[in-house]
């Protein structure tokens, strides 16, 4: 951890809904001038898109099923938590980006001059000198795992965690129209990540500061066949604090800001779906703020 050079990390599964967060933080950074150096999970996979598809095919045919972008073997982690203790240290480190479409492709590559394609990576860069914080947005923000840790490295830890029934719907409903995979294909991912969801990606949770928990107020109890995701107004987002002393948490003045909201436990507050955005910058605008005081102190 370092007041100098905060790291701050938003972690959840793919579908859990950290982009709410991210946005979260960007109207935070955008309001208090802040300069962050964002950091995207999916660059720290260790495949570019084909050779994944070749090393699932390989592993299966080996006989393992469950090989998967969520797991230890796919992915870089002794860089990512390099990455962490040296921005820590030094407010500096080396990041990528990952290609996810034709749109990131062509920016980057008027950017680099290069010839890249959508599911390849950007060559390694310094990060650029004298940015605010680091926010890491992805899967692995805070694993600990064999003799890693990146938890120790982190100032701020968040987790975007949907009950599980509803994050399948969201990834089954997502993966279903907006990259056309079948329901069959989405389930056998599902399958094959699941032993690396329980043994990595859910571990994680235990280490965070905060986590958004998002609880739908209808009936998920079969992902399968559901033909829409819960809205908003639908769903309550549970919020738990691991520790109040560290934050200095207001609950009767988040009370009296959010209509509709109760506290379930002594560290716990619950809001509604439809507030969830608005819930996040009241309790890290504040929060952000004390790092950066104590930063500049």
């Amino acid at each position: 951890m370092s007041k100098k050079h905060p790291v701050i990390a938003v972690t959840g599964s793919s579908g859990a809904g950290t982009t709410t967060v991210k946005r979260a933080f960007e109207n935070i950074f955008l309001r208090e001038s802040i300069n962050p150096v964002i950091i995207e999970g999916d660059s720290f996979h260790r495949y570019n898109r084909a050779e994944m598809r070749e090393m699932m095919k390989t592993a299966e045919a080996g006989g393992n099923r469950h090989f998967s972008h969520f797991g230890a073997d796919a992915n870089l982690f002794d860089k990512l938590e390099e990455l962490f203790k040296v921005y820590g240290e030094k407010g500096a480190g080396k990041k990528r980006y990952y290609l996810h479409s034709n749109e990131e492709a062509a920016e980057h590559n008027k950017r680099l001059n290069t010839v890249l394609k959508p599911g390849e990576f950007t060559p390694w860069e310094d990060i650029p000198a004298g940015t605010d914080l680091m926010f890491y947005e992805g899967l692995h923000g805070l694993v600990v795992h064999d003799k890693l840790n990146m938890a120790q490295h982190v100032d701020l830890g968040v987790g975007v965690v949907p009950i599980v029934n509803l994050e399948w719907i969201q990834k089954i409903q997502r993966d279903n129209k907006e990259r056309g995979y079948s329901p069959e294909a989405i389930v056998d991912t599902i399958l094959r990540r699941m032993p690396d969801y329980v043994n990595v990606i859910t571990p994680q949770f235990s280490f965070t500061d905060i986590n958004f928990q998002r609880v739908s107020t209808v009936d998920t109890s079969n992902p399968f066949i559901a033909r829409d995701i819960p809205t908003p107004d639908e769903s309550f987002v549970v919020i738990r604090f691991k520790r109040l002393e560290k934050w200095g948490i207001d609950f009767p003045w988040l009370l009296n800001m959010i209509p509709h909201s109760f506290m379930s436990r002594r560290n716990t507050i619950v809001v509604p779906g439809g507030k969830m955005g608005y819930a996040m910058e009241l309790i890290l605008t504040p929060i952000i703020h004390d790092m950066l005081q104590k930063r500049k102190a």
